[in-house]
Order: structure tokens, then sequence, then C-alpha cells
């Protein structure tokens, strides 16, 4: 029996297929292969995380770090670099602490009326 995955895991998971007594079939992907991969990896992850719950979330929560980190390096960034841009961000346009829903923007006209 054999069981058909085609993803992008972590460097160790063959290993622990082998130890498991299984035989991976594996490759390595060409550059743009890889960004793609990654990609897909990143939306994996999102919708683990988005239907995990407590430490389970903070697992996934922590695979999609990885992969950040990942495209982050086909950026020529480290993750440091992705982190200090995350917090200049957050002092130029705040995080996510207020729990701010906007619902709508009104735009006057150009006499200053707002209907």
């Amino acid at each position: 029996m054999e069981q058909v995955y085609h993803k992008l895991v972590r460097d160790r998971i063959p290993e622990v297929i082998r130890k498991n007594g299984q035989i991976p079939v594996t490759r390595a992907l060409n550059p743009a292969e890889y960004r793609t991969a990654l990609e897909q990896k990143l939306l994996e992850e999102c919708g683990e995380a988005l239907a995990a719950a407590g430490g389970s979330r903070v697992e996934e929560l922590a695979d999609i770090l990885e992969v950040i980190r990942a495209l982050a390096g086909l950026e020529g960034a480290s993750l440091e670099e992705v982190m200090t841009a995350a917090q200049q961000k957050a002092q130029k346009r705040g995080t996510f602490s207020e729990r701010i829903l906007l619902e709508k923007v009104i735009v006057p006209d150009a006499a200053g009326s707002a209907e």
C-alpha cells in the first residue's frame, strides 16, 4: 500500500518515516517549485491553525512561523528582519490588540457634507 502526499515537508520527516519502518519517496524541488510549495504550505498551515485550539493552535502557529522563515529566506531576509518589519509596522499602524472592526468610512463631498 502507498499513501500519496505530494507536499512540502520538514527536512527530518523522511527520517521519521524510515524509523517507522516505511519508505519515503522524495525529491528536491527546484527554486520555482520550492517557492510555490512554500506558498501552498502557508495556506495549509493557516487553515490548520484556524481549525486548532489551545496547545494545538500554538503548534500550528509555530508551523506558520517556520514557513514564514523559509519564505523570508527566499527574499534574502531573516526571520529577525521580518520581526523588525512587524515591529516597525506596529509602531506606525498599530497592532490588533484593541479588536477594532472598521465597519465603513464616510467620505464627505467637496462641500463638507457627509450626505
